[in-house]
């Protein structure tokens, strides 16, 4: 939030906010219209009835670093303190579906997350965790297809069937194109994969969220909370949009989608933005899509906190901003939660930092009185006026997306990435400027800062990881490899095939993530970025 020189106030997406609300905010406010009851269309108030009355959010803890076997023990602590479901991060060559021992991987493997190149790697990841008891989203975009295939065989070494598996894939190539950058193949082909996966999941895992489309790396790349929604809610209506394309019926796959969100410290408005997104994506899939289903209207959501906005200065005051952030994203809806360790500005997270992270939560769902009553800001006159501004700010930009026909279109004339820039370009002068504080940065800070003792990845694991690697290529029946690999190119060669069932085979094969990925490449090419500005 910012202040002007004479004192008046601005939300994050630049709408006004008033230094009092009253009843002339809600004039002409139909309750019925815009609130509906908890549970209902337009699901305001949250999509389920009961909320956290009955439980809490799934408290869901994002890791995963270095080796396979690294991350696994990371994963039974987290279990151990309370974790309800797991969110594996996982290494840049991984997410650009390259191998630990190609040399674009160099220096990177095992750094931002885990390093899987192969079934071997997802096995020892989730070695004694059992995948029926479990909720496991991943954070993997262009190779989605390919981690789901090998946790789903995972699943079928341990003898689970694939209908009891639960969780998400984030296989949100869009916003790749326009926030993060680790996309692989052009769009139209990125687009046919992702509705093979809907078509596949429907029958083979009917229980898994096919895509979780994606706001939060537009927020962390500088996107308002206006631009946030708008520019994940018209990704989402692209995808339908192809699904439906492809013939699938909406309420076919609609109820297995799902978003994920950032919360930020500005409380108010982060509530009024969950709650406009829900508004806004119940009317376009009942009015522009036909769904039918209730749950195909539900806009069902993961949140982070805000990475962005820690800091390596003080870094303890990071707690107090996770813990409003969380709070923001509690009382704005979410279905499950992320909290950000305080260190995270400065190195990956401790076992301490991370046990205080998920503490946090459990003391807002065990301590606090949040949790006793769905939707407690239904009726506020600052917050449903917030609501609607940011309803009709989120849709003004929606409509100039698809005045550029649609997000793929606006995305190749670089639309996107241009208004987020400028956005993060003007935080970045406030900032400068102190007409945004920040606590410890441009204000309040100290003229000596504490000591602290960053974790560190091992850089041996690159090498342990070339060796597993070599080690699975000697073993494996390489001609089994070479004929799985061609099957799947013949299959993306056409245009009918499911290329999940040919892709499934050659990761049983033991064909890596580098080879899988190389062979799709040579099918549809590589995305190659234009600057359009």
């Amino acid at each position: 939030m910012t202040q002007s020189a004479r004192g008046a106030r601005s939300t994050e997406s630049g709408l006004p906010i008033e230094p009092v609300y009253g009843p002339d905010a809600l004039i002409g406010w139909e309750p019925a219209d815009k609130l509906g009851e908890p549970g209902s269309y337009p699901f305001t108030r949250g999509v389920y009835p009961t909320m956290y009355t009955g439980r809490p959010w799934t408290m869901r803890q994002y890791a995963g670093f270095g080796t396979a076997a690294e991350s696994n023990a990371r994963y039974r602590q987290l279990i151990e303190h309370g974790t309800h479901g797991l969110s594996v991060a996982f290494d840049l060559p991984t997410q650009m579906g390259h191998d630990s021992d190609a040399p674009l991987a160099s220096g990177e493997v095992g750094k931002v997350g885990v390093a899987v190149d192969s079934v071997e790697d997802m096995r020892v990841l989730f070695d004694g965790i059992p995948l029926g008891e479990v909720s496991t989203s991943m954070t993997i975009n262009a190779p989605a297809a390919l981690l789901l295939l090998m946790y789903q065989l995972v699943a079928e070494e341990q003898g689970v069937p694939a209908e009891h598996l639960t969780g998400t894939i984030q296989n949100d190539v869009l916003k790749e194109y326009i926030a993060r950058g680790t996309y692989i193949f052009p769009p139209q082909p990125s687009l046919r994969l992702t509705a093979d996966i809907f078509r596949y999941c429907r029958t083979e895992l009917p229980r898994w969220n096919t895509i979780s489309i994606s706001g939060y790396h537009m927020a962390e790349a500088g996107a308002s909370p206006a631009q946030e929604i708008a520019f994940t809610l018209a990704n989402g209506i692209e995808y339908v949009r192809t699904a439906v394309a492809a013939g699938m019926d909406v309420d076919d796959f609609a109820p297995r989608l799902s978003f994920f969100f950032v919360s930020r410290t500005t409380l108010l408005e982060e509530v009024a933005k969950f709650r406009a997104a829900r508004r806004i994506w119940a009317r376009v899939m009942s009015e522009d899509f036909g769904a039918r289903n209730p749950k195909s209207t539900m806009l069902r959501f993961h949140t982070q906190t805000a990475g962005v906005q820690l800091t390596a200065q003080q870094p303890e005051v990071n707690l107090a901003r996770v813990t409003v952030q969380a709070l923001a994203a509690v009382l704005g809806g979410t279905q499950s939660l992320h909290t950000n360790s305080y260190d995270e500005a400065i190195a990956l997270p401790t076992d301490k930092s991370a046990r205080l992270a998920l503490r946090t939560q459990q003391v807002l769902a065990y301590e606090t009185d949040v949790t006793a009553t769905v939707d407690p800001f239904a009726g506020s006159y600052a917050v449903e006026s917030l609501t609607d501004d940011m309803e009709f700010a989120a849709l003004e930009l929606m409509d100039e997306v698809a005045d550029r026909g649609g997000a793929v279109a606006a995305i190749e004339l670089g639309f996107q990435k241009s208004e987020i820039e400028r956005n993060a370009y003007r935080i970045a002068l406030e900032t400068d400027h102190g007409d945004r504080v920040v606590v410890g940065v441009n204000r309040f800070q100290l003229a000596e800062e504490e000591p602290y003792e960053p974790l560190r990845v091992d850089p041996a694991i690159e090498a342990r990881q070339r060796e597993r690697l070599a080690r699975l290529r000697k073993k494996r029946d390489g001609k089994a490899v070479e004929a799985a690999l061609a099957g799947l190119k013949r299959a993306a060669e056409g245009t009918s095939e499911n290329v999940l069932h040919p892709m499934k085979e050659a990761l049983r094969a033991r064909a890596t993530v580098g080879e899988v990925c190389g062979a799709l490449r040579e099918v549809w090419g590589s995305h190659v970025a234009t600057e359009a500005f």
